[in-house]
This record gives structure tokens, sequence and C-alpha cells, in this order.
């Protein structure tokens, strides 16, 4: 009877994570889909028409607009950039070898990690000499320290954060600070366009006439709408990431931490930001 249950278990969990894995070009074309609607709402329907008006508002609607742009390309280029880096696997057949008796730790058995992969170890190792090492039973091989196996993606992850279905990838060593970036410019963009759809949300409640088709007007309310909502879910989250980056540890790691007496990688705050903040290539 157990065993059927944690085979159904299993089973369910596959079928979860399978799932997600279906979730990746749906995702991507839904995020698209939101700058899509933000940019023709914005652009298109109030301040791009302003801009070509003239008069006193010409000023302000360049400024919406040329900050508007910057911040949305800047958006769309972290984006990207968390969903097509590599957030750093284990290499196969790694190994970590430690002799018990010396105290001491041989260079790793693989040229493909990079200094962060140094850096973890020798944080690993403490003061106590002895490093923390795992094996995965779905990889089949060790795992490094902070390493950690994702079930959507199907292999062991260097300093896992956590698996983003928004981006489609795992996030962790090496795509960590790109994830960072595309929150704070989210933030960032999502409250310039909440701020400057304010006077048109406000003015649906009025008794003033307003230019424009029923379709600009919906679309409009709507972009006011989500991107109110997704700058304050953002600030939230990126308020965070930014204490988990100062103690220099993840979102799968915070339980653990509070369960430490000493967390042995907090480094001090400006080198954990740091720590947090390089991003060196693997090979």
């Amino acid at each position: 009877m157990y065993r059927s249950a944690g085979v159904a278990m299993a089973w369910n969990v596959f079928r979860f994570c399978t799932a997600l894995r279906g979730l990746g070009s749906i995702m991507i074309l839904l995020v698209l889909a939101i700058v899509g609607v933000t940019y023709y709402a914005v652009v298109l329907c109030n301040y791009g028409p302003a801009l070509l008006a003239g008069g006193p508002t010409t000023l302000a609607a360049f400024a919406v607009l040329l900050l508007f742009h910057f911040l949305l390309a800047m958006l769309l280029w972290n984006y990207f950039s968390v969903v097509f880096t590599n957030p750093v696997s284990v290499p196969p057949n790694w190994n970590l070898d430690f002799d018990v008796e010396t105290g001491e730790t041989a260079p790793l058995a693989s040229s493909e990690f990079s200094s962060q992969m140094n850096l973890q170890q020798s944080a690993a190792l403490g003061s106590t000499g002895n490093p923390r090492v795992r094996y995965c039973r779905k990889c089949n091989q060790l795992k490094p320290p902070r390493c950690h196996h994702c079930s959507v993606c199907g292999k062991c992850v260097l300093k896992m954060d956590h698996h983003c279905v928004w981006v489609v990838n795992c996030v962790g060593a090496l795509n960590y600070k790109y994830f960072l970036l595309f929150l704070f410019y989210t933030f960032l963009e999502t409250t310039l366009v909440t701020l400057s759809l304010l006077p048109h949300f406000i003015a649906f409640f009025s008794d003033v006439d307003i230019p424009g088709s029923p379709a600009a007007l919906a679309t409009t309310f709507l972009t006011f709408v989500l991107n109110l909502a997704f700058s304050l879910s953002v600030l939230g989250f990126m308020i965070m990431h930014i204490s988990l980056v100062s103690a220099n540890t993840t979102t799968i790691e915070a339980y653990e931490k509070k369960t430490t007496p000493h967390w042995i990688y907090d480094l001090g705050w400006k080198r954990n930001f740091a720590q947090g903040m390089m991003m060196k290539s693997s090979q």
C-alpha cells in the first residue's frame, strides 16, 4: 500500500514537472504579450499622439517616452539573458578529493567550473575543514556544496535559487545577476507606466470626455491595472532577494540558514553583494 502511494506521488510530481517544461514558450509569449499591450497603451494610444500634437505637453511626453523605451530595452535584455544563460550545471563525473587526515582539498576535477565554484568550495570548508559533499540519486553523481537538483530542468544546478516559470529557466550562479537586474528594471518600468497612466485612469471616473476609441480606452485601463499589480508584487519580490543577497543565501537555503548557528557563507554584506552580483564565464 505504501509503495503504491509512493509510486503514485512520484508519478504526480513527474507529471507536474513535465507540465512546467511545457510552459516554456507559453510563458515567454505571455511576457511579450504584456509588453506589447503596455507599449500599445503608452506609446500608440496616449503619449505618442501627445508628442505629435505639440503644445505644452510635448516635452513631458518626450521625457516619458524616452525613459519608457530605455527601461523597456534594459528589461528585455536582462529577461532574455536570464532565459538563455546556463545557470551552471555540475560537470559529469565531478569529484572533490578530500584528505581526511591532512584536512586538505585537491583542486576540482573538472576545468569547466569557474572561479565562482572555487569561492563556493572555500566557503563550504569554512573553519571546520570538512566539505559538505552530497550525492544526487537522480543524476547519479556527487553534488558540490550549495548545489541542488532541479526536477524541472532535470539536472543539478550550482547555487540554485529557484526554478522560475516566468523565465523558463533555473536561477543559479551565472544568471542570478541578470535575474536581479530584471526585477529592478521591471519595477522601474511598471512604476513609470502606472504613474504616467494614472491621470488617464482617474479620468475614467470623472465626467470629462476622454478622447480615443473604446478599444484604446479599455487597453489603457487594463494596462494601468496590470502594471500596478506587477509593480507592487515585484517590489516585494525584489526586497526579498536583496535581503537574501545581503546574507549570501538563496531562496532554497533560507530555511537552512535559520536553523544554522553560524552561516559559513556570510562574508559581510559588501562582499556578499560583490559575490552575488559576480558573473563569470564557466569556460
